[in-house]
């Protein structure tokens, strides 16, 4: 069995594994192994996932075993939009995927931000699983943009948005 729980500096090097291995299970028919690498080392490399860890308005969140961790999310709120907090991470090890785990760290994840009205995030178009994921838990499409993550990535995502209560 696996719980939520606050990640922590110890858990970085496991969850740096986890999102790049998840990565590239789900990434490299669409984009290819080098530039799966490139993505992984630039948005999961330590320094980022720490980044995450210190983020002021943020939560950053494991599933873990006591043995393993078989999931990571994080959420922040965000700087641009009003009362919206943006999921940005939601992983989950493709051998524990479909077993609630996502589920669980979402359920965590939403009740974070008291302030937050709507929570967004974006997700890769041809990532059907991501997406009937996301729609199952409330979210809808509200746009669309050419560069996920960052200016220039190149990265096509969906936007989606839910309400929260």
């Amino acid at each position: 069995m696996f719980f939520v729980r606050t990640a922590s500096e110890r858990d970085l090097e496991k969850v740096r594994a986890l999102l790049v291995e998840t990565w590239h299970a789900t990434y490299d028919s669409l984009y290819g192994v080098d530039k799966v690498n490139e993505l992984t080392a630039k948005w999961h490399s330590l320094d980022a996932l720490r980044a995450r860890l210190r983020h002021k308005n943020g939560e950053f969140v494991v599933a873990d075993n006591g043995k393993e961790i078989a999931g990571m999310g994080f959420a922040a709120m965000s700087e641009t939009l009003a009362k919206t907090a943006i999921l940005h991470q939601l992983y989950v090890l493709p051998k524990y995927q479909r077993q609630g785990i996502g589920g669980d760290m979402f359920a965590e994840l939403e009740t974070c931000f008291p302030d937050a009205e709507r929570m967004r995030l974006e997700v890769e178009p041809e990532n059907l699983k991501a997406l009937a994921f996301y729609r199952a838990h409330g979210f809808s499409d509200v746009g669309k943009t050419a560069n996920c993550g960052e200016d220039d990535s190149g990265v096509p995502a969906l936007v989606l948005e839910k309400r929260l209560s």
